[in-house]
């Protein structure tokens, strides 16, 4: 959402895809050619370094694939695991919870009196302020949540909902 219509601004989003790209294309390539390099040099049969690294692609893909997978769902339980404990936080102990935000804002540079508003706004939304305070308080952005890691006890982890 814009404030301006008519400036639009458009930010590079795909960071985390990037770094999954190259540290894949790293390792994806620098293996194999050590393992074919290593084989040809103790191996003089050109088809055995061929299949060699063909298996060595495979097997990279194949773990390369796993982890990123199980890295990306231990995030998402993550996640959904503190996004709970946020929403109970809210719901048990919401003056502890609003004192949170106004620390937070302090270290902006703002007094009590000057995040007061935004406090009484954020009680009166209560996912706004889990979402506040799971950016902000604990620095976890959005995460894509799979459905599932979420239990259906809790509500709607994805941020905005």
């Amino acid at each position: 959402m814009h404030l301006h219509p008519e400036h639009s601004e458009k930010h590079f989003t795909a960071s985390d895809t990037v770094r999954d790209v190259v540290v894949g294309m790293s390792d994806g390539l620098t293996v194999p050619f050590a393992l074919a390099a290593g084989i040809s040099g103790a191996i003089a049969v050109s088809h055995l370094v061929v299949t060699a690294g063909l298996a060595e692609i495979a097997a990279g893909s194949i773990a390369m694939g796993l982890g990123g997978y199980l890295a990306g769902r231990s995030e998402s339980e993550h996640y959904a695991s503190e996004r709970r404990r946020e929403e109970s936080e809210v719901k048990s102990v919401p003056d502890v919870e609003a004192r949170e935000v106004e620390q937070i804002f302090e270290g902006y540079g703002l007094t009590s009196e000057e995040s007061a508003p935004v406090v009484q706004g954020l009680r009166r939304r209560p996912q706004a302020w889990v979402d506040f305070m799971m950016r902000f308080e604990l620095g976890i952005g959005s995460v894509r949540i799979q459905p599932e890691v979420v239990d259906s006890k809790s509500s709607d982890p994805s941020p905005g909902s």
